[in-house]
Formats: C-alpha cells, structure tokens, sequence
C-alpha cells in the first residue's frame, strides 16, 4: 500500500495518529447474503488486533491460528499470486474485515469460525498445500508481503465492520447489494469495472435444447424459444432484474441459481430448438471485484484506491 505510509506519516505530524488510525475512502465470495446478525462479541479495537482466528476445516472441526498466517492462506486460495501487489494487499484488507466481522456477529456458523469453502466464507489453502500443489515460493513471498503490508488494516463504515463482500469478474460493472441480496448497503453500490477482459469467465455460454430448458423450469412452454421471452428489465449493475418466460417473471438472481448461471448478468438468443445464454461476469458481482482490481493496478492505482472504488464511502482503519 505505497499511500499508507505517507498518509499515516501525515497524520502523525499533525498530532491526529491516534490507536485507532481511520483514513477516509470518499470516493464512491460468496453468493449467500451478507450476515445482519446482532454482535454477539464486542472487543475493543486493541484487543481485535489480538483475537485468534478460527478457522472451521472440512471435516467440521475448528482450529485457532493467527490473522496474519490465516490472510496469507486466504489469498493463496482465492486470488492468483500473479496480480500485482496492489491488488493482492487490497484482497488482504477486504479478507481481514471479512473474518473479523465474523469473530464479532458470530459468522455464518454462529460460532465466530469462518470455513475454508469460498461458496460460505473464503477459500483458504495452507502456505505448505500450497507449495506441494505446484505453488512457488516467489508467489508465497509476494502473497506474505502483501499480507504484512496491510497487516491490522479493516475496512469500515460509520465506524463499523463493513459487509466485506468480492467476487472474480463482473463484466464490467459490479453490482448493488439491494439487488442480490434484497437488503441496501450504501458502500455496495454498482461501480464500473474496466479491464477485465482477460478473466477466463469474463463470457460464457451455456446452451440448452428446449426440452432441456423447460425440464431446468419445470415448465411446458408453447411455442418456438423465441416466442417465451419478453419483458427484461435490468439492474444499476447491468444484470437482470425479471424477465418474463412463458407469461411468467422470474428473478435473474433465482434463473441463475436454477440454471447454474455465472452471473445475472445475461443475455438470451434462440434458434428453433435451442436456448443459448451469455453471461459476463462471475460471482455475484457486489463489492471487489477481484480482476477489476488488478486491472485497477495495472494502471497503477494503490491499494487504497481500489478499494476506494469498490466500497464507497469507506474508511480504512487501522486497529491497534
């Protein structure tokens, strides 16, 4: 994070550094709704630095490690180590908040663990998994940089714990909250998100015979495809809202979950016996977006930047 620094050196010199350092973000992984559970715990911001993370495995049981082994994990697992620093320390930030939000409502397991399945939580892989799987140690020396650069750094609005939601690839605009989820975040706004093109599912196609494609709805459809869908209305992000299917509206978000979707983000063409839908994007598409970011960096934004970007209205605050 090469502005941190200078931001905090600033601070300092002005007399404002104080246990708690806030830098303020004006700028404007899960597919399960962000968690609204009241906090079950509330450390101070010295003993947050502190608390232990525990890290629910596979087979159920749950382990205690510290934050910083446990983001470096986190990051092997859900960003490639080939992106620039930028983003790979902006993934940590957005990683940190997420599972320290978790240790203070409880998480989605009700017992302050984050899981290592990124369908639930975040995806999590150990440094040594990871290098007997292939991984390098100059990716692991990058992603430890990374971590140790953001090292106590949250994300937070009006003093508390954001919804630290990211996903891989938007298409091209992310996604707001209110329209996944059904419930507003004013840091979870749709944003534009150039530069992903090299995202493998940045497009994708699935196709369907029209038997098929009534047999996915439950449905029997008279007609030819072309004559079952009208009416599509869309999102602030681009993806789509309702579409009417055979005299019926259905939600883009449940036709994506039915149909194995990558995204809401769709478009839909026909032939006489066939159903082709093109996506872009992959993931949910609200908060980061993790090629975003690193397109982001490329064009040489900071850390701080990116997430500036992605979650509005934000302050970066440091703990401890």
């Amino acid at each position: 994070m090469r502005t941190l620094a200078k931001d905090i050196l600033t601070a300092a010199v002005m007399g404002l550094v104080v246990p708690g350092i806030v830098l303020s973000i004006a700028a404007r992984q899960t597919d399960t709704p962000p968690e609204t559970t009241a906090q079950t715990v509330q450390p101070t911001v010295q003993e947050t630095v502190r608390l232990p993370v525990l890290v629910r495995q596979e087979d159920g049981t749950v382990s205690q490690t510290d934050m910083d082994g446990y983001l470096v994990g986190v990051v092997l697992a859900e960003m490639p180590v080939s992106f620039e620093s930028e983003a790979l320390e902006a993934q940590s930030v957005v990683a940190r908040t997420y599972a320290r939000k978790a240790w203070e409502t409880g998480g989605k397991h009700g017992d302050c663990s984050v899981c290592t399945s990124s369908a639930c939580c975040q995806g999590y892989i150990s440094q040594e998994d990871y290098l007997s799987q292939g991984g390098t140690e100059e990716g692991l020396k990058k992603v430890r940089a990374a971590v140790a650069a953001t090292s106590g750094w949250v994300l937070t609005y009006e003093g508390e714990l954001i919804e630290a939601t990211y996903f891989s690839c938007s298409g091209g605009s992310t996604e707001d909250a209110a329209a996944v989820w059904g419930t507003e975040f004013p840091y979870l706004q749709a944003v534009a998100s150039p530069g992903e093109e090299k995202a493998a599912h940045y497009t994708d196609t699935v196709r369907f015979s029209a038997d098929a494609f009534q047999d996915a709805l439950g449905v029997t459809l008279s007609g030819s495809p072309g004559s079952w869908f009208r009416d599509v209305t869309y999102t602030d992000g681009g993806g789509v809202d309702t579409i009417v299917i055979g005299g019926t509206t259905y939600k883009g978000t449940f036709l994506r979950s039915l149909l194995g979707l990558r995204s809401t983000a769709f478009s839909v063409s026909t032939t006489e016996d066939t159903v082709t839908i093109t996506t872009r994007g992959y993931g949910h598409r609200v908060g980061m977006s993790q090629y975003g970011a690193d397109a982001m960096a490329v064009t040489g934004s900071t850390c701080q930047e990116i997430l500036a970007h992605y979650y509005p209205g934000t302050t970066l605050t440091k703990l401890g």
